[in-house]
């Protein structure tokens, strides 16, 4: 059992309050997910020829205090992308010109106990382990401004609770999603993709998820159509939510066994697990609510 919710603000003048709005969602949902929770926000893009990547070092000795400049100053220097990195908590943003490829390929060799946990030019993410209280102030979700984002609590049945185990799984650039449920093939799923040079970073069910409807948009699917793929591709119980940098798409299983609300204004587009984390969103009493139906795709643009 876990919590998922997600926001997307139709009114830009709201941006400026997304995790402010966001924060109560998350923490409405700790008794569906105590273990860990984290969040994909989604922001104005960078340039074309600029990229960002998050950045993950609590697996480190140095864990909050990692020396970030360090890298950043050696970064700069073995690859000369004229990278600038904002660090949080435990985590860093590090933004930069050119190709993410090798610079994810240099921070790794760098430091081989540094998760990189998302690639794009519109999405930061973060995730630990602790209660959604404690993570969400660990790392100021409340002063999170952007479009939409995806978020998670989780209550780990089938892997470890670590870090890289926590929600959202990403994969390619800007894409995300997040699970309530679990799979029966996921095994089958990465049988399937690594032929197509696809590497897994974990054992968990929701990865397979993700890298298989970001493998379908690599090949040119659209949303739409990759979802649909997915229906006949992933067996299982589900509700998966998934953000890109324009749009935040939601989907349940032909049976509809893991829960899911709707809370639809002018201003926004809200989701959780249970109406409890949705019930103190403004106007919240003229919205309309609605249980997404089984095997239906829902897909609001940003």
């Amino acid at each position: 059992m876990c919590g998922i919710v997600g926001l997307l603000l139709k009114q830009p003048s709201l941006r400026s309050q997304l995790g402010e709005l966001m924060v109560p969602m998350l923490i409405g949902m700790t008794e569906r997910g105590p273990d860990s929770a984290g969040l994909a926000v989604f922001s104005e893009p960078l340039a074309e020829g600029q990229r960002k990547i998050s950045v993950y070092a609590g697996l480190t000795a140095a864990g909050a205090a990692y020396p970030w400049a360090t890298l950043l100053g050696a970064l700069n220097e073995a690859m000369g992308v004229k990278a600038t990195l904002t660090p949080k908590g435990n985590h860093a943003v590090i933004t930069f010109w050119g190709d993410a490829a090798p610079v994810k390929d240099w921070v790794k060799a760098f430091d081989g106990q540094l998760n990189i946990l998302s690639t794009g030019r519109s999405i930061d993410l973060y995730k630990d382990i602790g209660t959604p209280a404690d993570v969400a102030a660990r790392y100021g979700f409340n002063q999170l401004q952007g479009s939409h984002l995806v978020g998670h609590t989780r209550m780990a049945t089938e892997s470890a609770v670590t870090p890289d185990r926590a929600h959202p799984f990403t994969a390619g650039e800007d894409f995300c999603l997040v699970h309530n449920g679990s799979l029966s093939n996921p095994y089958g799923v990465r049988r399937m993709l690594e032929p197509h040079g696809i590497r897994f970073e974990t054992d968990n069910d929701t990865e397979a998820a993700c890298r298989y409807l970001e493998w379908r948009l690599r090949e040119g699917d659209s949303l739409h159509q990759a979802l649909q793929k997915g229906f006949e591709a992933l067996d299982g119980f589900y509700t998966f939510l998934m953000g890109t940098a324009t749009e935040l798409a939601l989907i349940r299983d032909p049976f509809a066994c893991k829960p899911a609300v709707v809370a639809e204004t002018d201003a926004y587009v809200a989701i959780a697990s249970e109406f409890r984390s949705l019930a103190h969103l403004p106007d919240i009493a003229h919205a309309t609510v609605f249980e997404p139906a089984p095997e239906e795709m829902y897909v609001w643009k940003a």
